[in-house]
C-alpha cells in the first residue's frame, strides 16, 4: 500500500539521521496515514480513505464536502467523486 494521503497528496520525504557524532545516515520521514471512514450527507454514503491527520482535522472543521470541493479547485486529484 502507498504512504500517500488521498486528499492532501502528502507522501514520504528523504532526510538524514544524524548521530550524535554527527554521522549522517539517510532515512524516510512517514505522513501520518489512517485509515477512515466519512459519511458524505450531500450524496448520502460512506466513502474510506487513508487521510492525513491534519486534514482529518481539516474536515472536523469544514466538512468533508467542502474539502473536497476545495482541493478540487486547487487541482488536486482527490480519491473521491462528487
Amino acid at each position: 500500500m502507498s504512504k500517500v494521503c488521498q486528499l492532501t497528496g502528502k507522501r514520504p520525504v528523504a532526510g538524514n539521521s544524524v548521530s550524535f557524532s554527527n554521522k549522517k545516515t539517510k532515512r524516510r520521514f512517514l505522513p501520518n496515514l489512517h485509515t477512515k471512514r466519512f459519511f458524505i450527507p450531500e450524496k448520502e454514503e460512506w466513502v474510506t480513505l487513508k487521510v492525513s491527520t491534519s486534514a482529518m482535522r481539516t474536515i472536523d472543521k469544514i466538512g468533508i464536502y467542502e474539502f473536497i470541493k476545495r482541493q478540487k479547485k486547487k487541482g488536486f486529484a482527490v480519491g473521491v467523486e462528487l
